[in-house]
């Protein structure tokens, strides 16, 4: 079978790869389909066809298939992200490390990734803890969690569920690509509850879809 990538292609496509190389080098954050398209209507050959813009993006992740980036999809678009296997090498050269999460907040996170939705109560009878306002509020500002709803019972609790941003921090397209319960506990000790939790089954508004909004709010 022949490689795309090393196949010969005409001026305007290479040209294409290039621009999508460099919008996508300077993103912070996974860039939508639409974005692109949008971006390289600007090279000389004029805006590409979705189909065009597809086979690029598959001979640019075919260029990185062997060097210490790739070029992923995930729920919010495209991005380049460091693999894997040398992440503790970047770590180490960072000057500032990011604060590790604590179990509790894993746990939490964990809860209502494999739960959703979820009420904070809820969470407390199956990590058999409270759940402080602090761990709430660090998951709700790194756009992890966010509200969805309130279940119909007295006081309308706030239901709790994963968000779009969740997805790309974990290089995923949809909630039920997110790995079984027996790797995450290798990670994070699981309350005994969280057993018999069904993998979640992919939701609308976190699903890649042209025009919606990373985080959307109820």
């Amino acid at each position: 079978m022949t490689d795309r990538a090393s196949m010969p292609v005409a001026p305007d496509v290479a040209e294409l790869e290039l621009a999508l190389e460099a919008v996508l080098f300077a993103a912070s954050e996974p860039v939508p389909v639409k974005d692109l398209l949008a971006a390289c209507s600007t090279v000389d050959a004029g805006a590409p066809a979705r189909a065009d813009l597809d086979a690029a993006l598959e001979r640019l992740a075919g260029h990185y298939r062997d060097r210490s980036i790739e070029l992923v999809q995930s729920a919010g678009g495209y991005r380049f992200r460091v693999r894997q296997r040398f992440s503790a090498q970047v770590q180490a050269a960072q000057p500032e490390r990011p604060p590790r999460l604590s179990r509790a907040l894993l746990e939490t996170l964990a809860i209502i990734a494999y739960r959703q939705p979820v009420t904070r109560a809820e969470i407390e009878d199956i990590r058999g803890v409270a759940v402080s306002t602090q761990i709430m509020r660090t998951l709700t500002e790194r756009e992890w969690v966010h509200i969805v709803g309130h279940k119909e019972v007295p006081g309308r609790p706030g239901l709790y569920a994963t968000t779009r941003t969740f997805l790309d921090d974990l290089g995923l397209g949809r909630l039920d690509e997110l790995p079984p319960l027996d790797d995450l506990r290798e990670l994070v000790d699981l309350p005994p509850d969280t057993a018999d939790f069904p993998r979640p089954a992919s939701s609308a508004p976190q699903e890649v879809e042209e025009g919606s909004p990373a985080n959307p709010q109820s």
